[in-house]
């Protein structure tokens, strides 16, 4: 499994997945529970996750809908 995206951005995180859902990607949020050792404050980031074989087409995907230049091993 590879990130594509690491965000404490709950609603970009939300989006993100919904686009990889709609192109028919499995993505894993990792890192969720970890607001129980941050006090809640969403301080640490969430990492969206895909499978290697699915990195690639993931990383376009986000380009095209998150309409930023991410970077190209996929963690912004």
């Amino acid at each position: 499994m590879r990130a594509v995206l690491k965000t404490n951005n709950p609603v970009r995180l939300s989006y993100a997945q919904a686009l990889l859902a709609d192109a028919g990607i499995d993505a894993i949020v990792f890192d969720g529970e970890m607001s129980v050792m941050d006090g809640s404050l969403g301080v640490l980031p969430r990492r969206l996750m895909v499978s290697d074989q699915d990195f690639d087409h993931a990383m376009a995907v986000l380009r095209e809908g998150l309409q930023e230049n991410l970077p190209k091993d996929g963690v912004a």
